[in-house]
């Protein structure tokens, strides 16, 4: 997926996977890369993580049911004009039970805007995040410039990462994540935590 990859990666001790909108509702788009390999690879990432008991976090996009934390914008493709069902927001049975999993929802696209992750994190001494999901360009971008700007440590991992638009997903690759984040694929990360 990205022709950017390092030989090499690193891992702090104190590492957390975050999982960006891998939920029903988002699963169901249309990728450039098929969201069930991103999924797959979601899933061993998490099962790696637990296993280590270092932090999973799954991050959903979702909204109260009458809208009024609706996203306002004038843009000129504003985001959904009203809430979606509530099943669009539900995690795939494939991550498994919640368990000690830490569950974030989102109002916008980046996982700390509005939300407790930061202080979620720093209370369990994160000092990296390791970052997938979907989409490319707008949760996980957001969500990466945020934790750069946080200075936290990241890993962007390719092979777990899609978007709905193959130009907004190489840029984010290319241009992008080069500049605040290590880039690895799920093997990468798998093996510096001796998967």
């Amino acid at each position: 997926m990205s022709d950017s990859t390092p030989t090499s990666l690193s891992l702090d001790e104190r590492t957390a996977l975050v999982l960006i909108d891998l939920q029903q509702g988002i699963l169901g788009l249309p990728t450039v890369h098929p969201s069930g390999d991103v999924l797959k690879n979601a899933v061993r990432l998490a099962d790696a993580f637990r296993a280590k008991e270092l932090p999973v976090v799954r991050v959903r996009v979702g909204w109260s049911q009458d809208g009024g934390d609706l996203p306002v914008s004038r843009a000129v493709t504003p985001g959904p004009a009203q809430a979606p069902p509530a099943a669009f927001s539900e995690f795939p049975d494939e991550l498994g039970p919640l368990g000690d999993d830490i569950v974030i929802t989102k109002r916008h696209w980046g996982a700390f805007t509005g939300t407790e992750l930061d202080l979620q994190l720093r209370r369990r001494g994160v000092t990296q995040i390791v970052l997938c999901g979907i989409s490319t360009s707008i949760g996980v971008e957001s969500t990466a410039r945020s934790a750069f700007e946080l200075s936290y440590h990241l890993v962007v991992v390719d092979d777990a990462t899609t978007d709905t638009d193959a130009a907004s997903h190489a840029h984010s690759f290319g241009k992008i994540f080069p500049r605040i984040a290590e880039l690895g694929s799920t093997d990468d990360v798998l093996a510096l935590l001796g998967e």
